[in-house]
């Protein structure tokens, strides 16, 4: 692919309060950590959630302009600090490998989407 690529919101505010007096605005982004190192965020939320809807890493990493290696580092990275597999797969063969959410990989998600709710919230909040 040439040129620039496609801003999935990387970059972005992920929530932001009302423009307050004086034409002030809080806007923030939302990321967990574990030991130092980054492990859910709106971008790795978003592959966990493309591998559900496609079954496979590497569908989704298209999906996103990623690189599959790229893709395969996230979910690996995930994995490990989770402590248990967010990420279950099978690997290739006639008809390829695929990949689903584990329980915990769904719970994940909608832990981290309840997470950026309640943080949209206290933004709008700041506003007032």
């Amino acid at each position: 692919m040439r040129g620039k690529k496609p801003d999935h919101g990387r970059g972005t505010a992920l929530a932001e309060s009302p423009t307050a007096p004086h034409g002030v605005r809080i806007k923030g982004r939302l990321w967990l950590e574990k030991d130092g190192e980054t492990f859910l965020s709106w971008g790795r939320v978003v592959l966990l959630e493309r591998i559900r809807e496609h079954g496979s890493i590497a569908a989704a990493a298209r999906s996103m302009d990623m690189a599959y290696s790229h893709a395969w580092t996230l979910v690996k990275s995930m994995n490990a600090l989770a402590g248990e597999e967010l990420v279950a797969r099978t690997f290739g063969g006639r008809h390829g490998g695929r990949a689903w959410l584990t329980p915990a990989g769904e719970a994940a998600v909608a832990r981290f989407w309840d997470l950026a709710a309640r943080f949209r919230e206290w933004l709008m909040d700041q506003g007032e």
